[in-house]
């Protein structure tokens, strides 16, 4: 990705699902010397899960709230980083349950951290964690294929912030010309994925994973119906690293890679990838009854974010959920991976 440049990385969010893939990625470029990682709570366990019990030295660890506004100007002098990934938000649910702590974070830590990295003297990239949730409800685009410039029009107080957070990517670009780019996820499964309100993919495979190796069947109801944009976690984490290193000049909102299937379409191919396994018997998944519509938006372009930035990956969802499945019954053997009804 970079030749000859040494790299300081500031993280926030770097103990979560898509933090720890990246860094997972981010540790192959050779011009990485140091990652520091910012979260509330300094558990390495989907860390561990990415890069094993033996974290690399590159990485180290700062416990910080993203809300903890007056702290985070001297953590980020300290740190001096050359590049930003804010990925610390609190997640759809939370948002919709606690409005005010929600805004703390996501829009207030969001502004925080974009006021304190104005003062840095050798920042080359911010790189803001964003989301589909910014989008209308799918009723509002004849489009086929939706691409990142239409109407915006936010379906709940996550997409509300993290829209909020876009806007104050666009002015810290114009007040500093560091390139600055948003990037926004939908529906992330895979290894790790198995909180927030877009994880019950994920949760469905670990169903079958954890059925499979109890030789019990764990039956999985899908909360919500509809079509839903995925991205495979790896390609999730490799894009963002991308997005943090490759070249790039000005200011950018892109969406990640994915693909838009019907719900019902996934959870056929979880059921014939589970066959492929031989652990057929284990998938009982379905949608449930009454249940609501998905209400991110879905069918969105891609193509900017491919022609912007260098071999991004898109994994076939058959292949990322044959290879979720796997890793799941490794973890599950191992002791772990767990069920309870609260993650399924």
């Amino acid at each position: 990705m970079s030749i000859g440049q040494k790299h300081r990385l500031f993280i926030t969010g770097g103990t979560g699902c898509i933090g720890s893939v990246t860094i997972h990625h981010l540790l192959k470029d050779e011009g990485v010397e140091k990652i520091v990682v910012a979260a509330r709570s300094n558990e390495k366990d989907l860390l561990e899960l990415w890069l094993g019990p033996e974290l690399d030295k590159r990485i180290e660890f700062i416990k910080l709230d993203i809300s903890d506004f007056d702290r985070i100007p001297k953590v980020l002098q300290d740190v001096n980083p050359t590049h930003i990934i804010h990925l610390g938000a609190y997640q759809s649910p939370d948002c919709s349950k606690h409005h005010i702590r929600g805004m703390e974070i996501n829009t207030g830590g969001t502004m925080a951290l974009f006021d304190a990295a104005e003062n840095l003297p050798n920042l080359q990239r911010f790189v803001f964690a964003s989301s589909a949730a910014v989008y209308g409800m799918r009723a509002m685009y004849p489009q086929n294929i939706i691409k990142e410039d239409v109407v915006l029009a936010p379906p709940n107080h996550y997409g509300i912030w993290k829209l909020a957070g876009e806007h104050l990517a666009r002015l810290f670009y114009d007040n500093t010309a560091v390139p600055t780019i948003c990037l926004r996820l939908n529906t992330t499964y895979g290894k790790g994925r198995e909180k927030g309100k877009t994880s019950a993919p994920t949760n469905a495979l670990k169903a079958i994973a954890l059925g499979s190796v109890a030789a019990e069947i764990v039956p999985f109801e899908m909360p919500y119906q509809g079509r839903e944009n995925y991205h495979f976690v790896e390609d999730v984490g490799a894009q963002f690293a991308a997005c943090a290193l490759q070249s790039f000049k000005g200011f950018g909102a892109f969406n990640i890679k994915g693909k838009t299937i019907g719900i019902q379409e996934f959870l056929n191919l979880a059921t014939q990838e589970a066959s492929k396994l031989g652990i057929e018997k284990y998938a009982k998944l379905s949608i449930g009854a009454e249940v609501d519509n998905n209400l991110f938006v879905s069918d969105l372009d891609h193509s900017k974010i491919d022609t912007t930035f260098q071999d991004l990956p898109l994994t076939d969802i058959s292949e990322g959920i044959r290879i979720t499945l796997m890793e799941f019954m490794a973890l599950a053997k191992e002791g772990k991976l767990t069920y309870s009804k609260e993650s399924s």
